[in-house]
């Protein structure tokens, strides 16, 4: 399989783990990730709410660069997705065309409309299918309880979006249980992680993400993962004030979704990064049978 690679912003900095593990499960599998360093940022919904106009072209020039090389786009980041996938549908209206397509004519990038955005999620269940997923595990995850964070834009808008259920999805579930592991069920797994507004009322956006983590805990998860580096941001590096101010230990290491698949597969704690999380990763590593070979050193 061959993809073009949209790592977003944070996988490319402060979130390097995320691409280190995301590398390593392709080469496992076979992907061919094609780079293509001229990707700009999608507008993390920021530039959306200022400028739609401008968001979308943005985004359709993205898109246009990995037409021109007849390639699909594969995300690691659930609000790319929803930018990549939202600018798509938003150029089906004329009007928005008549927009866009002049200033794209500018730089020398048409857009065509026939690139489909792949999160990772999606090529693991779909493309790859999960019985080739299940056959590459080298150290399943049993014993470990996972509540699966899909956040925001892998699932709304529903209609444009059109990956799972907004409601009840159960895609990241699917995954967890072909590596070994046992999903959790908690309503927060469909919620937002507070990370639009954290750095404009903080405490609201913490305590946001305190509750998501507080009902994993409640049900038994001894971790979590998410399909969206933003959300691990909420869930992870701002743990310590989230748990502040919901008034409880959260204790939750949080998991990059391609961080569990390279476990299973074999991976160790280093080669995808797992140092960087400001919760440590051990205690639940530590949870893996020991048969599987788990380290809980990260």
């Amino acid at each position: 399989m061959r993809i073009a690679y949209y790592p977003g912003c944070v996988a490319q900095e402060s979130g390097r783990e995320l691409d280190l593990a995301t590398r390593w499960v392709a080469k496992a599998l076979g992907i061919e990730l094609v780079e293509f360093p001229n990707f700009s940022c999608c507008g993390s919904g920021f530039v959306d709410e200022a400028n739609l106009t401008l968001n979308v072209a943005i985004n359709a020039r993205n898109l246009g660069i990995a037409e021109r090389a007849g390639l699909d786009v594969l995300t690691v980041c659930s609000t790319c997705q929803g930018m990549l996938t939202l600018a798509n549908h938003r150029l089906e209206d004329p009007a928005m065309r008549a927009r866009v397509d002049p200033a794209l004519a500018k730089i020398g990038v048409p857009y065509r409309g026939t690139v489909k955005v792949k999160h990772l999620l999606e090529v693991l269940t779909s493309d790859i299918g999960l019985d080739a997923v299940k056959a590459r595990v080298r150290r399943p995850l049993a014993g470990l309880k996972v509540g699966a964070f899909y956040g925001c834009h892998l699932l709304r808008p529903g209609a444009e979006a059109g990956f799972d259920s907004p409601e009840e999805p159960h895609t990241f579930e699917d995954l967890l249980s072909a590596i070994g592991a046992e999903p959790v069920m908690y309503r927060g797994r469909v919620m937002c992680c507070g990370f639009p507004i954290l750095f404009v009322k903080p405490e609201t956006a913490n305590r946001i993400a305190g509750r998501q983590i507080a009902d994993a805990k409640d049900h038994g998860a001894h971790a979590m993962a998410t399909p969206c580096p933003l959300c691990h941001i909420s869930l992870d590096s701002f743990q310590n004030k989230a748990q502040a101010v919901v008034g409880r230990d959260l204790d939750m290491p949080v998991f990059h979704l391609p961080q569990l698949v390279a476990l299973a597969f074999g991976a160790t704690p280093d080669e995808i990064g797992l140092s960087r999380h400001l919760v440590p990763t051990g205690p639940a590593l530590a949870r893996v049978a020991p048969s599987a070979g788990a380290s809980p050193s990260a």
